[in-house]
Order: C-alpha cells, then structure tokens, then sequence
C-alpha cells in the first residue's frame, strides 16, 4: 500500500492545544510537592528528611562510577572529540564493554540497574569530560528506545529488545520534522496499516540525536483512522537498518560537536506491528510520559557543568593577580565567583532530591522534573557565562589557543557553546514556560476550566460555577496565613530556617497572585505567557531553595561537610529572594502589552528601516527545507559503531 502525501496537517491554534491536552497525564494519583507549592501549600513533610537511596543501591552505583572515572580519566579524550567533532568507535565500544548502555535497564535483560540518582551521577561524570558523550548515553537511554519500552513495552518487545540496547545497539528517538517542533499536531509522517500485521512508515525526520549511528529507533508516526484502526500519533520501534531508511544528513551545531545527529528520511519503511508500542494514538502520551524522568539527565549534565565552573573560578581566580591582589578578592569578580559556588550546590541539590524521589515513586514528579530541566539549564549557562567572564580574553579563547602558547587548555568557550542547547533540548525555556504553568494551574482548570471553555453548555458552565465556589471557599482563606508568619516554624533548620518561612509565605502568595491573574484573564489566561513564565521561574526559585535546604540539613546531620553547606544554602536563598522579588515585581508592571504593539509593528515591516546599513550573509535557501515523500536522493551517512 502506498503512504498518502507527506503535507503537515492544516490545524487550528485551537486544535493544536486540544492535541497536547489529550497527551497530558490527566490524574495525579500521587502527591506532588511541586504542585502543591502552586498552590500555596508548602508540604515538606514530602522532602524532609531527605530521601535516601538503599544500601545496595548505593553500592552497586558506587562501584559503577568507580570504574567509570577510571575509564574517563584513561580512555576518553574529550579535546579529540571537539577537534574531530566525532566521539571515537573505540570510545563507544569501550562504554559497551563498561555496560554504560544498559545503566537503566533491568539486570534480568542485561543491563546495570542502576538507580536514577547514580545514572544521573554517571551521566554528570562523563559529560564533565565530554558533553557529547553524555548525550550520546543520554538520548540512548532517557529518552531513546529503553525508556518507553519499559513503562509501556509488552513483554515480548523487552525480551527481544533490552538485551541488545543494554550491551551493543545505540538507539535514538524520532519526533521533530523540519516543519514540526513543540506542535506534534503537524507531524506529517505516517505509518500506514498494510493488512494485520505490518505498517509502512513515509517522512523525514530532524534533529535526531544518535541517529546516524543508531541500531534502534523509536520513531512517532500518524496512523490514518480506517476500519479497524483507531489511528492517531503512535509509537513504534524500528531497526536502524531497515530498507527504505536513509540517514541524509549528518547536521553540525555551535556546541556538542561530537554529537551525532542527523536528518532521516523513511520510503515505505516496513514495520511489523509487533513494534508497535502501546495503541494506536497513544504516541504522544508515551513520549511525554517517558520525559517525566527522562528530562533529569539534561540538568544531571548542567549540574557537573556547574561544579566544573566552580572549580575553574576557584583555581583561576587565586592564581590571576590584578592591583596587587588575587581578583578573587575584587568585589565585582567575587560576587560572581559566590553565584557560581551557591548555584552549583542548588543544582545539585535539585537534581539529587528529583531523582531519589523518581526511585522512590512515592510522588508524581512530572513538574519536580520539568522545573529541574528549566532551571539546570537556565543557571548552568549563567554560571558558564560569568565563568568566561572571570577568565577574561583567556575565556573567550579556545582551549588548543590556549595550550599552543604555553597555558593551560581550559575550555570554558566550549562549555558555552556545549550548554547553550540545553534551554532548547527536550523542551526549550518557552514551551517549558507553558508546560509547567499548564499542571500549575491543574486544579484550577479541573474546577472552574468549564466556566472559561466556549464550546460548554450553559448548563455545564453553571455546574462549574457551583463546583468552583465550593472550592475556592474552602482554598483561598488558607492562602491568609500560615507557618511562614510564625517565628519559631521550621526551628530544626537552624539559620536556614529564615528562608524556608520566606518559602512557605511567598508560596502563598505566588498562588494568590495565580488566583488574581486566572479572575481578570480567565480564557485569555493561556495568551498571557510572559506572566505565565514569570510565575513558573518564581515557582523554581522556591523548588531550588526548599531543595537546598533539605540538603543542607540532611549534610549536616551526617556530619559530611554541614557547616560548609549551611553557608552555601544560605548564599543561594539570599541570591534567589533577590530574583524572586524581581519577578514578583514585574508580574504587574512589565512592558508586555507594549512588546506585542512593537511585535506588530515588526511583522507588518514599520521599522524596516532600521535594517537599513548592514548586509546579510546569509544564503537565499528557504526557511524550511522541503521534504517531499519518496526515495532518497542522497548518501547514507549512517554508520553503524562496531
């Protein structure tokens, strides 16, 4: 049978939300200290003490990291790899033998079983010496084939499939096309059923990290609806090697220059619908719901990203002598030495709480993991600026530079470079910005949603406004006052008890401030987005600072480095109330309303004339390539690592 013409679907703004809406997870079955933080209720009890991995957990991940520093430290070059812009074949081979593939999968299929917080551990080790390599391992694993085959795969599909990803096949994950981004409901690609047990998969597909070496793909693809087929965006898992599939691009990036991404294009791919994870249409779900935790790889990475910056600054600052004095001891250098130590503790902190609580599945963490992502990603490429800052010229200059006139090879320019795509990867700051505020704003939504939604009933929106009372009347006077006001609250925090009061009060306020935005907007709150972010990054702040100190407490009641980390909680709570007053302040008095005039004023050409006196060197090539069904017409560039 042959694939209807690639086209992206024409939908509506509309349309486009209902789809994301669909693939949400709609219950919280579990409790989610995020959510509740929304709220303006601050349950620590769901974080304190803090939660701590089992004794064999422990081992087992500690003897992995061992033999994987050693193997860092020996056999991976990460200078090679930025010059070459390729990880070597015997890199990868060696990370095979390790059983680096297979960190997360079951030791019944092979692999390590390694728990969240030491693959986290792991991944931050290795991209410490190669932000390529980390990803490579990251895509393979968080959100390549093993991930949704473990929380949706039948059994069969993880027998034949989990042994080779623990051990030898690298796999990749296919969702974005070159006109298709954060808005799945364009996906062009089909997969069309041919009789009972094959489909035949037709499209191109972009941005696929890992895929030209990949063995195995997870590739999404629309189903038509048809007698028998419920249809809709579906998962499947596919061979590398397939006929009909053509890796036609191997694409190069600002940063990660060892990565290996590409363009692939699928001609009347046969898939045996064996590989068919879960139903039909529930594609969507499946990707959202394995990034829940996979997302933490990403600020794992961010977080050795940030101990790396510190070390640097530490070590630079004593040694570079300015006026007579180690620039370390100038103000203006010192403070931001002191962001990059107080942030990098945040960071992991956040990263570490997350992920204990991912292997405890006591709580729903999907927006836990979410802020953590928006948050590693964001203060890590602050911390790598003001790093190059600190380095000066030296910063600015490129590690072989360096070493080729006799210094030091410190490549801070690089970590830019490689940290810059991590507010873009899985989700960039924007949509993240949206995706959190939507679960923010939950419980709301699931009380009063039908007042505000135009297609309910007159009838229906009345029910709400019954429900919406009740509830309201019940929530908002718990918004008056709470531990926050009481001087002694949280006194088995010592000095950090201060901002653990100021958390559990601005809590409260975020969501009185939420409350007021959802009255005045309602069905125009969704447009609001700048307002929306602002109230999602306060939302971080207090994740970060609550995190902080949990740890803070935890290391000092285990007497490993206590006083040290009290000091570095209390830095970054005082940093971040800074930022939180900020955000506060501009969720009222901001320039928005005039931004979206100027935004106008752009897009209809009014200040064209300001372009005017420069020249453009870019090409005149279309915006977005056009990707018409059918064969190939260029090389394969995939390659497949021994």
């Amino acid at each position: 049978m042959s694939a209807p013409t690639q086209r992206p679907p024409k939908v509506t703004e509309r349309e486009a939300r209902q789809v994301a809406e669909a693939a949400r997870q709609q219950d919280w079955h579990k409790p989610s200290f995020a959510k509740e933080l929304f709220l303006g209720r601050f349950r620590l009890d769901l974080i304190h003490p803090h939660p701590m991995p089992a004794d064999e957990d422990v081992r087992r991940g500690e003897a992995f990291l061992a033999k994987l520093r050693a193997f860092c430290e020996t056999r991976v070059d990460g200078a090679r790899i930025e010059r070459e812009a390729r990880i070597p074949d015997e890199t990868v081979t060696g990370l095979k033998e390790l059983g680096a593939l297979g960190m997360k999968i079951d030791p019944r299929y092979g692999g390590l079983g390694l728990t969240q917080l030491y693959y986290n551990r792991a991944l931050a080790l290795v991209g410490s010496v190669s932000p390529a390599l980390g990803a490579l391992l990251s895509a393979h694993q968080s959100i390549g084939v093993p991930q949704p085959l473990k929380l949706f795969g039948t059994q069969e599909q993880k027998d034949a499939f989990l042994p080779r990803l623990a051990r030898s096949d690298i796999s990749a994950f296919l969702l974005t096309e070159p006109d298709v981004g954060s808005d799945p409901a364009r996906l062009a690609t089909t997969a069309v059923p041919d009789g009972d047990d094959t489909y035949v998969l037709d499209g191109v597909k972009l941005w696929t990290t890992n895929g030209v070496v990949a063995d195995l793909l997870v590739v999404m693809a629309r189903v038509p609806s048809s007698e028998g087929h419920r249809g809709g965006i579906t998962a499947f898992v596919v061979e590398g090697d397939s006929p009909g599939i053509t890796v036609e691009h191997r694409n190069a990036f600002m940063g990660l220059r060892g990565l290996e991404n590409g363009v692939t294009r699928f001609h009347q791919v046969r898939v045996p619908a064996a590989n068919r994870i879960g139903p039909e249409g529930s594609g969507l779900k499946i990707a959202l719901t394995t990034l829940n935790t996979g997302r933490l790889s990403l600020p794992a990475a961010c977080a050795g990203a940030g101990k790396w910056c510190l070390k640097i600054s530490r070590e630079w600052a004593a040694e570079r002598e300015q006026w007579g004095k180690p620039v370390a001891r100038h103000e203006a250098v010192g403070a931001k030495i002191s962001f990059i130590a107080a942030t990098a503790f945040a960071l992991e902190a956040v990263v570490d709480l997350a992920s204990q609580m991912a292997d405890e599945d006591r709580n729903d963490i999907r927006i836990e993991a979410a802020l953590a992502k928006l948050y590693g990603s964001e203060m890590a490429w602050k911390m790598a600026d003001e790093l190059v800052q600190i380095r000066g010229g030296r910063g600015y200059e490129t590690a072989d530079s360096l070493a080729a006139r006799g210094e030091r090879a410190v490549p801070a320019e690089q970590l830019l470079r490689d940290l810059r795509i991590n507010r873009i990867f899985e989700g960039s700051t924007e949509i993240m910005h949206l995706l959190i505020a939507r679960e923010a704003v939950d419980a709301h939504l699931a009380v009063a949603g039908d007042i505000i939604d135009p297609d309910k009933a007159l009838a229906e929106k009345a029910r709400a406004g019954a429900r919406a009372g009740g509830f309201y009347a019940r929530w908002l006077p718990k918004l008056v006052a709470g531990q926050g006001q009481l001087p002694g609250a949280y006194a088995e925090f010592g000095d950090l008890a201060t901002h653990l009061r100021y958390v559990e009060r601005t809590s409260r306020k975020l969501a009185r401030s939420t409350f007021y935005a959802m009255s005045r907007w309602q069905g125009k709150m969704e447009l609001k987005q700048a307002f929306l972010g602002r109230i999602v990054d306060i939302g971080a702040e207090l994740f970060a600072m609550s995190a902080v100190c949990v740890r803070a407490e935890h290391l000092r009641t285990t007497g490993a480095h206590g006083r040290e980390a009290r000091q570095l909680a209390d830095a970054f709570c005082r940093q971040a109330r800074l930022r939180v007053a900020e955000l506060f302040g501009r969720l009222w008095a901001n320039t928005d309303d005039l931004d979206r005039k100027v935004v106008d004023g752009v897009l209809a050409g009014s200040y064209s004339w300001l372009e005017e006196g420069i020249l453009d060197p870019s090409d005149d090539g279309p915006w977005i390539a056009a990707t018409p069904p059918g064969p190939s017409e260029r090389e394969n560039v995939h390659r497949k690592i021994p």
